[in-house]
């Protein structure tokens, strides 16, 4: 008796050998249609191959890593869970509940799939077998990744090419009813918080106490513990600004899609347009999207990801900074900064994006004093001003003007690229609408790594990002925040700024990427004359206008 139990086991054993067990990542990749399965789009008269796979949570089983696949003469659901099926029976039944809309159906040919799922990935078209039609499925999580977003309708705003004048933007909106003028800036803001209304945040950033500190620079504190608690840590090296995109870590194809605000492009005929419902087609499946910070630091904080699906690290080229350009640009808003952190300055994720928010007051470091730093009469064609920071904790360079936005995004393009290429973290803040670029090399967390930064401004827990760096002090401890004082922010941001010797041999750098000559003394004092004479000059009156 016993003899035949142990055979009757060993065949049992070589029956399930040869089903056929695929991974359930596999399965899941699959549309699956309650009451009718896969569509097949080739021949409808053909009876569909139904199925239908669901996550076990729902029944409240963990989620397993493997499936069987029946024979194809069986009249059960095509996927059971292999380990729930041989080591749990008692919630065989259980399971089969949590998908009642099932009932008796034929089983794929998981064979076929599984040789023809690896050569064709998610497209509209779908995955094509042999008589058969299949749309490759999305995760279930509804991400941004290529398994959901290229199927997606998201809303979308596409901005002017060439604009000069931000009275001249014209946004065409395909419903009914006018736009307002600041249509993107009541946009983003109106998203935002329909996000916030809805949870999304991790923590509610307008609870957080916010003061200016005495002084003369004004620098601004703000108290935010929540930050500090729940941010998502760094997961990469801090020593290396210039590191591969890994789709292992967290990146940005993994949130969902109801942190997207909308998608950011340009418009095919100059001008600007808002579209509340748009298909993410085969031509823009690599778009640019605007999406909430969930760990926000200020009110309308958001995140502008170029080419989402591109997976780009955390490193700029000219045609991701001319976007962060353009939005600055669109928002039309001097409150409304735009800021950016190289690995190696406190980013702390490996997928190019940019920072955004809102703050009601200027920032210190757009009240600083400059000096130019070019020779007179060598501008370049581009018609870039290149100035330096003064009587400021941080040294940086200032950029403006220019013949075109092309112009001034690509002389800043060329710096930052030369920095990163070179391994030197930092940080860039862009202001005025995008007229204004702030570009700080820093060396914070090398000083932290020899050990040269005082434990009492290590024990504050801040990373002086661009924020911080621009003068908004986001602290983490009420003591901190009750104790601020000028003296503390400049000690901090001093730690941040490169030595004098350093940023003499960075600051030709730069301006050789620009192709500029770096002016002698004497010409710098001749442009601070021309300077006070400008200033002193009396106001041009305007015309008075008339009315008929």
């Amino acid at each position: 008796m016993r003899n035949e139990l142990k055979r009757h086991r060993a065949k049992e054993r070589k029956k399930r050998r040869n089903h056929k067990t695929i991974p359930i990542q596999l399965l899941q990749r699959l549309y699956l249609q309650p009451f009718g399965g896969f569509s097949n789009t080739k021949n409808p008269k053909r009876p569909p191959i139904s199925a239908e796979l669901h996550h076990l949570t729902a029944a409240g089983v963990p989620f397993l890593l493997k499936a069987v696949a029946l024979p194809t003469s069986s009249s059960l659901p095509v996927a059971v869970p292999f380990a729930l099926f041989h080591s749990f029976p008692s919630l065989f039944f259980l399971y089969f509940c949590s998908i009642r809309q099932i009932s008796a159906i034929r089983i794929v040919d998981w064979r076929e799939i599984e040789e023809n799922v690896d050569h064709q990935k998610s497209s509209d078209r779908g995955l094509q077998l042999p008589g058969r039609s299949f749309r490759i499925a999305r995760c279930g999580r509804n991400c941004l990744g290529h398994c959901c977003l290229p199927v997606s309708k998201l809303p979308l705003y596409t901005f002017k090419k060439n604009v000069k004048d931000s009275s001249e933007a014209r946004v065409e909106v395909s419903s009914e009813g006018q736009p307002p003028a600041a249509f993107l800036d009541n946009l983003l803001l109106g998203q935002w918080e329909d996000r916030m209304s809805q949870g999304l945040f991790r923590y509610d950033v307008t609870l957080c106490e916010t003061r200016i500190i005495p002084g003369n620079y004004g620098f601004i504190a703000q108290l935010n513990e929540g930050r500090h608690m729940k941010k998502r840590p760094t997961e990469f090296r801090v020593d290396q600004v210039l590191q591969p995109f890994d789709d292992n870590k967290f990146n940005f194809t993994k949130i969902g899609q109801e942190e997207v605000l909308f998608r950011f492009e340009q418009s095919n005929d100059n001008n600007a347009h808002y579209f509340p419902v748009s298909p993410v087609t085969a031509d823009s499946n690599s778009s640019s999207v605007v999406a909430i910070n969930v760990s926000p630091i200020e009110y309308g904080h958001v995140l502008l990801i170029p080419h989402v699906l591109d997976c780009l690290p955390q490193r700029i080229d000219h045609d991701s900074f001319l976007l962060a350009l353009h939005m600055a640009k669109e928002a039309a808003d001097p409150f409304f900064r735009l800021g950016y952190n190289s690995l190696g300055a406190f980013a702390t994720i490996n997928h190019l994006h940019f920072q955004a928010y809102y703050l009601m007051a200027p920032f210190p470091v757009e009240k600083a004093p400059t000096e130019r730093i070019i020779r007179r009469g060598k501008l370049p064609n581009s018609g870039v001003m290149i100035s330096k920071m003064l009587n400021y904790p941080v040294q940086g360079f200032v950029f403006e003007g220019g013949n075109s936005m092309q112009d001034l995004s690509d002389t800043v393009a060329n710096s930052c690229i030369f920095l990163q290429n070179n391994n030197i973290p930092y940080n860039v803040l862009i202001s005025d609408c995008g007229g204004r670029i702030f570009l700080f090399p820093q060396c914070f967390a090398e000083k932290q790594a020899l050990g040269e930064v005082s434990q009492e401004l290590l024990d504050t827990l801040v990373n002086p990002a661009v924020w911080e760096i621009s003068g908004h002090m986001v602290l983490k401890r009420r003591e901190d925040y009750e104790n601020a004082s000028e003296e503390y922010a400049w000690r901090l941001l001093a730690e941040v700024s490169l030595s004098e010797e350093r940023f003499q041999e960075v600051k030709r750098y730069v301006l050789e990427a620009a192709g500029l000559q770096e002016a002698d003394m004497e010409e710098i004092q001749e442009n601070e004359r021309d300077r006070e004479e400008d200033f002193n000059k009396p106001p041009t009156p305007r015309a008075t206008p008339t009315f008929a």
